[in-house]
């Protein structure tokens, strides 16, 4: 297929109009007629992402991050953006970027299914598409009443990891979950207005885990790559349903620190 025509089915279910106004997705380097027989998904375009694409032959790269996020004054090899967009473009990678559309039409409702919440409702509403309001995040129901301490240890199971942070009461009852997958200091205010006892997210810094619980929610920090890395898999299913044609290889799940 030619890159244009996987962007085609890519964005016939994530359009690019369902980002938020900061962001920066679709297409950032490479030609659109490129024929693309193998493509390569992480979560973040790494020097080590990128080097792992080319030696899997690949001929296009998908992130769910940009790595072009701030507007290029230049490309050269002075930075480590210009280095990596010189990179794709010397070694001929297309490379698309799908952020906050997929967090939109996809993260959200992919993050519901894992963790088994019910009677869901949108976090926060950024859109409204064939009827239904779609947006950051989901609120709703866990399957039974728990302790702060026995929900982490049921996040840690879900999610496949090794830590997590939390602020909070360990042995407060928790029946009603928020999930904001990535960076969730904006999430902290919908989550207690919609009545969540804990909210699970990434990037929660000293002040922003006090004033939740001043708002009378718990936080779990499950970190930012350990709320998001589910991007990989899910798009590794739908390139397997969409485009079999198209070979398509996942990253192997690395988180970016190591707790000691």
């Amino acid at each position: 297929m030619l890159c244009r025509e996987i962007i085609q089915v890519i964005e016939a279910t994530y359009p690019a109009d369902a980002a938020l106004d900061f962001d920066n997705v679709g297409l950032l380097a490479g030609r659109r007629e490129k024929e693309v027989q193998k493509v390569y998904l992480a979560l973040d375009a790494t020097e080590a992402v990128i080097h792992d694409a080319i030696r899997a032959g690949a001929d296009m790269l998908i992130t769910h991050h940009p790595l072009i996020f701030s507007p290029l004054r230049s490309v050269t090899d002075d930075d480590f953006v210009g280095r990596r967009v010189m990179t794709l473009i010397r070694n001929d990678m297309a490379y698309y970027a799908m952020h906050t559309n997929y967090d939109v039409l996809g993260m959200a409702a992919l993050s519901e299914q894992i963790l088994g919440l019910r009677d869901t409702e949108v976090l926060d509403v950024t859109m409204v598409r064939d009827g239904r309001e779609e947006g950051i995040g989901r609120v709703g129901n866990l399957e039974r009443e728990m302790t702060l301490e026995e929900c982490c240890v049921d996040i840690k199971h879900k999610l496949h990891l090794g830590s997590l942070k939390v602020f909070g009461d360990m042995e407060r009852k928790i029946s009603r979950l928020a999930i904001s997958p990535g960076s969730g200091k904006s999430a902290v205010a919908p989550a207690a207005a919609k009545g969540a006892d804990v909210l699970v997210t990434g990037d929660i810094g000293h002040h922003d885990g006090l004033d939740a619980q001043a708002q009378g929610l718990a936080v779990i920090d499950a970190g930012h790559y350990g709320t998001e890395y589910i991007f990989i898999d899910d798009m590794k299913r739908f390139f397997d349903r969409k485009m079999p044609g198209v070979e398509a290889t996942a990253a192997p799940v690395v988180h970016p620190f190591q707790v000691v």
